[in-house]
């Protein structure tokens, strides 16, 4: 049996998707820790709905869900096939959750974005989870679980956004250099991830959460990897870069030792 890893990427700028960056070469390097999966199933920070929705496409469209950037990124396709079949199985596995089939959406650049440094050649299944807005976040853990037993049959579990995301504190910061609150949050998230996840769940009530994490959509993908982790596994942290307002930390549970 081939188990995939659950893994939590922060995906910060489109930008990352069309330049050397160190965060592009850590989803690749990452990549090459495990076998290819058979499958990916991805919870982006950018597909918010009213209800559970399961992507279905069959053929999903790239979609440039962003503005102000070079030609050249809204250029870029992915055209990684999806799979009906496994969106089925999905929402059979959501069903207490009221999950849905979905053939509206297709790859934002939560996914396309990162995975195109994963897996270059675009031939991995992907099917998107969508985040239900009206849901806390122990009802988003509760989701994950339920999805953990697709990492049994090779179904890689991929959660996309950033631990720390504030753009107004990015685009407005007087230097470079990222305030103390942005490594302060990261580090008792990183700490909760590698241990006892409550702090993570109730993140809310964290010192500087208010500043570190004021967009919820950014940071529940955290929670999607949380709750796909099987007992016993240690977390692999990785691309532990910061600017003002973004962290770009990620995690993997289940890698190969």
């Amino acid at each position: 049996m081939t188990r995939a890893p659950a893994l939590f990427v922060g995906h910060g700028s489109p930008m990352n998707a069309i330049e050397d960056t160190p965060s592009a070469r850590g989803w690749a390097d990452v990549a090459q820790r495990f076998p290819k999966p058979r499958a990916i199933v991805c919870i982006s920070a950018h597909w918010v709905t009213e209800g559970v929705r399961v992507m279905s496409n069959a053929r999903p469209r790239t979609i440039h869900d962003f503005g102000g950037f070079p030609r050249e990124l809204f250029e870029v396709q992915y055209p990684a096939p999806g799979d009906p079949a496994l969106a089925q199985r999905i929402v059979e596995l959501l069903q207490p959750f009221g999950a849905q089939l979905d053939e509206s959406w297709g790859l934002d650049h939560g996914a396309w974005s990162v995975l195109k440094h994963m897996y270059p050649e675009a031939d991995v299944p992907i099917v998107q989870v969508s985040l239900d807005i009206r849901r806390p976040s122990t009802e988003h853990y509760a989701l994950a679980q339920k999805l953990t037993t697709l990492r049994d049959d090779n179904v890689l579990i991929v959660g996309s956004g950033n631990i720390v995301h504030n753009l107004p504190a990015f685009f407005r910061a007087p230097s470079p250099e990222p305030p103390p609150w942005v490594a302060a949050f990261d580090n008792l998230i990183v700490s909760s991830v590698e241990g006892d996840h409550t702090a993570a769940l109730n993140y809310k009530s964290l010192l500087d959460a208010a500043i570190a994490a004021p967009d919820w959509e950014h940071y529940m993908p955290v929670v999607y990897a949380l709750g796909a982790q099987h007992p016993g596994e240690t977390p692999y942290v990785f691309n532990r870069y910061y600017a003002p307002g973004i962290s770009m930390t990620a995690f993997a549970y289940g890698l190969p030792q």
